[in-house]
């Protein structure tokens, strides 16, 4: 790793005003694109959704726990995959311990997969994660909402992911839908993000983001070839 420039304590200063003016235009920006966010359309849910959950079934409105707002995390945990994906674990660390927080401004926050609830469950514990987590094995909800995809666009590389069609390397892929419940218990959609637009979720990559080696990922394979579950590091 090459070393930056040597300077005295004056010149890292003013470098580091001069830096802060950019950070102070990115927050603003952002706090405009959050804006813009919320303001977006919302799209009714008419389809009847039943998932397999530690209460017994329950639909997309139970799942709201008595709040009015929802924030789906779909994690990728196949029907018969052996271990959840490293990369939606990776996430749920960062998440898992902000849910008490959210419920405390009416947003529950679950994750939905594929795999049988028991399958989910047992990984749940050997994770040591507390958020719940529901199966819609059975449902369309993944495919409706862009994060499972048939062996048919699998092997013509035509996976609509992201809002745009091409190839995905596995059947199941990470996203995050947010949902609102009106007082007559009708469901929108109003929100959903994929890719890179889960960034804002990883706290632990914020942080890689402050050091001087960043999240240090160039030379490797692909961007998170280093990520190991947390128990096998």
């Amino acid at each position: 790793m090459p070393r930056n420039r040597i300077v005295s304590r004056e010149e890292w200063v003013a470098a580091r005003i001069q830096h802060l003016a950019e950070e102070k235009e990115f927050t603003r920006r952002r706090d405009e694109l959050s804006c813009a966010r919320r303001a977006l359309p919302w799209v009714k849910i008419d389809k009847a959704y039943e998932f397999d959950t530690s209460a017994g079934s329950r639909t997309l409105a139970d799942l709201f726990d008595g709040r009015i707002q929802l924030i789906v995390y779909h994690f990728m945990y196949g029907p018969d995959w052996s271990d959840g994906c490293k990369s939606c674990s990776f996430w749920a660390d960062n998440f898992d311990g902000a849910i008490v927080h959210l419920n405390h401004r009416d947003v529950t926050m679950i994750a939905v997969s594929r795999a049988p609830l028991a399958t989910l469950l047992a990984y749940r514990k050997r994770m040591g994660w507390r958020f719940e987590w529901v199966s819609s094995y059975g449902n369309e909800f993944n495919r409706d909402f862009g994060v499972s995809f048939t062996p048919e666009e699998m092997a013509r590389g035509e996976m609509t992911y992201n809002y745009r069609v091409g190839k995905f390397p596995s059947d199941e892929a990470p996203g995050i839908s947010v949902f609102y419940r009106s007082d007559t218990g009708e469901v929108f959609h109003t929100y959903s993000c994929y890719a890179r637009g889960l960034d804002m979720l990883n706290g632990t990559y914020h942080y890689l983001d402050l050091v001087p080696k960043g999240r240090d990922e160039d030379d490797l394979p692909y961007s998170m070839a280093w990520l190991r579950h947390h128990d096998k590091y």
